[in-house]
């Protein structure tokens, strides 16, 4: 077996295939027989090929099923199933281009494992440019779900059954939400050491103890033995070349990391922070400021302002701790309370 850039994670990749999910243990029957072909969904996928086809398990409101694409590429070779999900909230658009930039450059020759890549999760939010599904409910509080629930319940129920339980790693794709912008990073429960690894392996530059909250799916992954990140990157609606790029070589770092393929590099040490705040407004108006995502903030230093448009009353915002700004609002109308700034704490 080639030895990767990143061989001290070795070990991740064997406690990944003591997990025992699903075909991804699959082994050849002989010195030199490829792996047996890769079950999904009712699809079976041939080693050393790659196939497109569609989850259907979730109709809208006129009965007319809404068609998930699932993108699998299966491996010459036996190794990991790693899951690649994006378009979890419709808004949020650089990790479907991360997804489908994966699935487009990698080889079945040259891979080891299984690559599924689940690029537009929620495409009736994709489809009608909002967040959420079609029940006005967020798929990503959902998780692991119920088939006796509401619509969003009973398409994550599906998904996690028949294709994240399925899969020995997952690296979910994220931006920020509602007119903010992230700086990119990755984000999950640090204190279970696959995850670090996988953190760690990916190359962002920021890492955050975030376990998610409840319903999210890389919670419920890791809560069923699938170890799990999350790549935050950018604002929604948009698809920004920079954060895309970044993404693609982060998936490709792990991808190598878990002995999969030769595509990626030696990631450099991150910065983890293992708190984090949100500064909030404290009256409503317009919201200003010169700050940028990246910013080194220290305890006191002004941040910007809201204005109130009629009365001119203006709110400082001041930093209440100091720390690295990991994400943040852009300038618009905000209400009280409204988060401004995001601020990762104890950065190393």
């Amino acid at each position: 077996m080639r030895t990767s850039p990143a061989s001290p994670l070795l070990p991740l990749l064997a406690a990944l295939f003591a997990l025992g999910a699903g075909p991804a243990a699959d082994t050849a029957t002989g010195a030199d027989a490829p792996p047996a072909a890769h079950e999904l969904l009712g699809r079976a996928t041939p080693a050393g090929t790659k196939q497109t086809f569609f989850f259907r398990r979730a109709v809208d409101y006129v009965g007319v099923s809404v068609d998930t694409p699932v993108l699998v590429v299966h491996g010459s070779r036996p190794g990991p199933t790693l899951c690649l999900t994006a378009g979890i909230h419709g808004d949020e658009l650089n990790g479907i281009e991360i997804a489908r930039r994966i699935y487009a450059h990698t080889r079945p020759e040259a891979l080891a494992g299984v690559l599924v890549a689940l690029p537009m999760i929620n495409m009736y939010g994709i489809r009608s440019g909002t967040r959420y599904l079609s029940d006005r409910r967020d798929l990503n509080r959902f998780f692991p779900g119920s088939p006796d629930g509401s619509v969003a319940a009973i398409m994550a129920a599906a998904l996690f059954k028949e294709v994240i339980l399925r899969c020995n790693a997952l690296v979910d794709l994220h931006t920020a939400s509602f007119h903010r912008s992230n700086l990119p990073q990755i984000r999950g429960d640090l204190g279970h050491e696959q995850v670090l690894r996988l953190a760690r392996s990916f190359g962002a530059d920021i890492v955050l103890q975030d376990a998610g909250p409840k319903g999210s799916l890389r919670r419920a992954a890791l809560d069923a033995g699938v170890p799990a990140i999350i790549y935050e990157a950018g604002g929604p609606f948009e698809f920004e070349e920079d954060e895309i790029a970044r993404g693609v070589q982060g998936v490709h770092n792990v991808m190598t990391a878990l002995e999969m393929s030769a595509d990626g590099k030696q990631a450099a040490e991150p910065r983890l922070f293992r708190r984090s705040t949100w500064l909030r407004a404290g009256s409503g108006g317009i919201f200003m400021t010169k700050v940028r995502p990246g910013a080194r903030i220290e305890e006191g230093a002004m941040l910007g302002t809201v204005t109130d448009p009629i009365t001119e009353a203006r709110e400082e915002i001041r930093a209440s701790v100091s720390g690295v700004l990991i994400g943040m609002a852009v300038p618009q109308f905000v209400l009280p309370g409204y988060a401004l700034f995001h601020v990762g704490i104890d950065g190393k």
